[in-house]
């Protein structure tokens, strides 16, 4: 059933909680990327990449128009994303290979 079709509030909330599961399971997968990213980049100077965070949001920002989802709202939702799994893989890149183990200087 689609949220077209639904005629009752319990069918929406219904609906949101299985895209919630769905989301919640994605991102899992995105922060599985991050894992791998932290283990493969060869120095925590190299977690952070601004351009590819700008290029990150301006897809998902394309995405989201195409769809007909305000882009403004979807941007706002990915600077937190990005911010949050820039924290994780450096989290992952410490955890996994200490703070201070930058090759390059």
């Amino acid at each position: 059933m689609t949220p077209e079709h639904y005629s009752t509030m319990a069918q929406v909330r219904a609906g949101v909680d299985n895209l919630d599961r769905q989301i919640v399971a994605l991102l899992a997968q995105r922060f599985a990327h991050m894992r791998a990213a932290a283990r493969i980049k060869p120095d925590r100077s190299a977690v952070r990449d601004e351009a590819r965070k700008a290029e990150v949001i301006a897809n998902a920002c394309a995405e989201a128009e195409a769809l007909g989802v305000p882009c403004d709202l979807i941007a706002g939702m990915w600077e937190e994303l990005v911010e949050a799994s820039i924290a994780y893989e450096l989290a992952e890149f410490d955890r996994t290979r200490g703070p201070h183990q930058d090759t390059q200087s």
